[in-house]
């Protein structure tokens, strides 16, 4: 248990049985009236944002996120398999859970497992990776200009959009909450 005048954010509260991230928060003392802290909570699982006010010092449920760094190693059926660096488990997440994030995942890759009691959250995978494109229509001369762009299907079956100008084989950096393509990787 904690105080809303211990709120941080990324701090996850347990509200309704339902676990909700502090996204921001404000603390509010108004010429007339009692304190409030006003809240942007973000659920952990769906994703929706709420903003909630809560009276200054009330106590507020706290979650306790267990965020380990992991490596994804295979899919196995319809579940996706990483293994804690440190300890060597094993853990198998559901394609639900795993969401968007397996557009951008390869074998070895690193990302962040958020786990309560036991149970898998959400996976979080760096801001951007590099992937390399399998196909795109070949780029014709003279097609150097900012302007148009053409779909391109990564490595893991994802497609994006990206300049004419790239081919085949062109390792390309893309971020990983928006699928945009951020240009040419080195």
């Amino acid at each position: 248990m904690a105080t809303t005048n211990d709120l941080k954010n990324g701090m996850v509260l347990n509200i309704d049985n339902q676990l909700w991230t502090v996204v921001e928060f404000q603390h509010v003392k108004p010429g007339k009236g009692p304190a409030f802290v006003r809240t942007k909570l973000k659920n952990v699982l769906s994703g929706k944002v709420l903003d909630r006010t809560f009276n200054a010092g009330i106590k507020v449920e706290t979650a306790t996120v267990d965020k380990r760094d992991m490596q994804y190693l295979y899919k196995d059926g319809s579940d996706y398999v990483f293994m804690d660096t440190d300890t060597y488990d094993q853990v198998h997440v559901t394609a639900e859970t795993v969401g968007d994030a397996a557009n951008f995942m390869l074998e070895e890759q690193r990302a962040i497992v958020a786990m309560h009691e036991g149970n898998v959250l959400y996976v979080e995978l760096p801001a951007s990776v590099v992937l390399e494109i399998t196909y795109t229509e070949p780029g014709l001369q003279g097609d150097r200009s900012s302007a148009g762009t053409k779909p391109a299907t990564l490595e893991t079956g994802y497609e994006i959009q990206v300049p004419l100008f790239l081919e085949q084989g062109t390792k390309v950096k893309v971020d990983t909450r928006t699928g945009d393509y951020l240009g040419r990787a080195n």
